[in-house]
């Protein structure tokens, strides 16, 4: 699948959307890509992840985790690609990431990390310093979409099917708070108080 087909697909499942968004990395952006109208549709989340999977050629994975809630059927779907189990990560009551719902990792599996987008990648990191902590072998970062100007750095291997270059901004930068222009959290389809 080339780039411009990937692209078309994200267009004409309605992944790419214009507005004033509240990003969940807490910084805003007038471009927001939400994955989750791409995957309501098993059979293009199926092909995605078989994109992704012919990016991991050679790569040793055991289990694939995401972290919730936009990770999860991705990971899921590279998961079944590549044949290994799938996890998710979420997070708990102290709003921290944890293995729950009876997941457990053990000793020598090799982890990939699942997300849809990585903005900062905040989850990401969070889910591989929770992957660590069980001493287990993070191998890699895959994502449909990268949108960090290629500022993430985990620290192993990142697969993004795409890197898109999309702006965003502090809320003390942000130009279309200045203009006025009502911010959204997307999921919610809210205006937010600013």
């Amino acid at each position: 699948m080339t780039k411009e087909e990937i692209l078309g697909l994200l267009k004409e499942t309605g992944v790419h959307q214009k507005g004033h968004f509240l990003l969940s990395s807490g910084r805003h952006s007038d471009t927001y890509l939400q994955c989750a109208k791409l995957l309501q549709y098993p059979e293009k989340a199926a092909l995605i992840a078989e994109v992704l999977k012919a990016k991991l050629t050679g790569l040793e994975v055991d289990t694939v985790i995401g972290p919730a809630l936009g990770g999860v059927i991705i990971a899921y779907e590279v998961a079944r690609a590549l044949g290994v189990r799938a996890l998710f990560a979420e997070r708990g009551s102290e709003n921290v990431m944890s293995l729950r719902r009876g997941f457990q990792l053990h000793p020598g599996e090799k982890v990939l990390i699942v997300e849809d987008v990585v903005t900062t990648g905040g989850s990401v990191q969070e889910v591989i310093d929770l992957i660590r902590s069980y001493q287990i072998e993070v191998v890699g970062v895959a994502s449909i979409i990268d949108r960090s100007n290629g500022k993430a750095d985990f620290g192993v291997p990142f697969y993004p099917l795409l890197t898109l270059p999309v702006v965003s901004y502090t809320k003390e930068d942000c130009p279309l708070c200045q203009e006025g222009i009502p911010l959204t959290k997307p999921g919610s389809r809210k205006q937010v108080s600013q």
